[in-house]
C-alpha cells in the first residue's frame, strides 16, 4: 500500500506507522501457496504462535467452535491427496469446455510437499444452549471458523511460512480418513510449510484463470447497487493503481488465489 495512505494523522488507538505497514504488507503479500514449498520442518514454537493467532480470531457469542488437526504422517497425507485427485477428476466436468485444458494444468495443492497439513474444523455443538448471535443465523459458527483460518494465514505470512487452502474434496471420505465425528465440519484443509518465495501475484492471475476485480465496482451506497461514494471509489482506484507492497495485490482464499 502506498506510503501516502499512512500520511493521515493516526488515532490514539492505532499502531505506529511501521506496525500498520507490516499488517497491510501481510494482507497484500499473502498467497495461496501450491508449488513453492521447500523441504524442512516448521519449528513447533512457530506453529504454536500461528495456532495461538488462529485461536484469537473473533467468534460470534465467543463460541470458539474450531479445532486444529495437525497432520504430519506421510502415508495419511498421500491418502488425502488421493481424495483430492478423485474430487478434481469430478470437478473438471463442471468447468466450461474451453477452460478445461487450463484447469488441468493448474497446480492446486501441495499436500505431500509441504511440511505438514492442518485441518481446521467447526464443532457445531460447541455453542449448544447459548444461541447468542446464532438464533437467526445459525451458520455464524462456520463463518467464525473461517476467521480463525484467516488469522492463521496472515500470521504465517508474517513468519515467512506458506499456506495453501485445498477445498477440492468430498467431505465424507475426508471426515472418515481423519476420524472427524458427524457433528463436526471440516472447514479448511491447509498445506503449511517453508517456501522458496511468495509470488508477486496470485498464481491464478498469473496463469490467466481470473483477474482481481476493481474494488470501486464493488462499493455500494446505502442499498445493494446504490450509487454514490464517488470519493471513496476514487481513493480505492488510486491505491490499486499505485500498487500494494512488493508490487503485489492481496490474494483471495481457497482455490482462488
Amino acid at each position: 500500500m502506498p506510503a501516502e495512505s499512512f500520511a493521515a494523522e493516526k488515532s490514539s488507538c492505532s499502531f505506529e506507522r511501521e506496525a500498520r505497514e507490516a499488517v497491510y504488507r501481510a494482507i497484500h503479500t499473502r498467497r495461496d501457496v501450491r508449488g513453492h514449498f521447500i523441504s524442512g520442518p516448521i519449528d513447533d514454537t512457530v506453529l504454536a504462535r500461528l495456532l495461538t493467532a488462529a485461536h484469537h480470531a473473533p467468534s460470534v457469542g465467543h463460541m470458539q467452535p474450531w479445532n486444529f488437526i495437525v497432520i504430519r504422517d506421510a502415508e495419511r497425507r498421500e491418502k488425502v491427496r488421493d481424495l483430492f485427485l478423485a474430487a478434481r477428476s469430478e470437478e473438471v466436468s463442471a468447468v466450461a469446455a474451453e477452460r478445461q485444458a487450463l484447469y488441468r494444468k493448474l497446480r492446486l495443492e501441495g499436500i505431500c510437499e509441504s511440511a505438514l497439513n492442518l485441518c481446521v474444523t467447526c464443532d457445531r455443538t460447541r455453542a449448544e444452549g447459548s444461541p447468542l448471535g446464532r438464533w437467526h443465523n445459525p451458520e455464524m459458527d462456520l463463518y467464525s471458523t473461517v476467521c480463525a483460518v484467516q488469522n492463521f494465514w496472515l500470521a504465517a505470512r508474517a513468519e515467512g511460512i506458506g499456506v495453501g487452502w485445498v477445498s477440492i474434496f468430498d467431505s465424507v471420505p475426508l471426515k472418515k480418513l481423519l476420524g472427524i465425528p458427524g457433528h463436526v465440519v471440516p472447514v479448511a484443509y491447509l498445506c503449511v510449510g517453508p517456501v522458496s518465495e511468495f509470488a508477486p501475484r496470485p498464481d491464478l492471475e498469473t496463469k490467466g484463470w481470473r483477474q482481481r476485480l476493481p474494488l470501486s465496482g464493488l462499493i455500494m451506497s446505502e442499498t445493494f447497487g446504490g450509487d454514490g461514494e464517488a470519493s471513496l471509489k476514487s481513493l480505492a482506484d488510486g491505491m490499486a493503481a499505485e500498487g500494494a507492497p512488493a508490487s503485489s495485490h492481496a490474494g483471495g482464499g481457497a482455490e482462488y488465489s
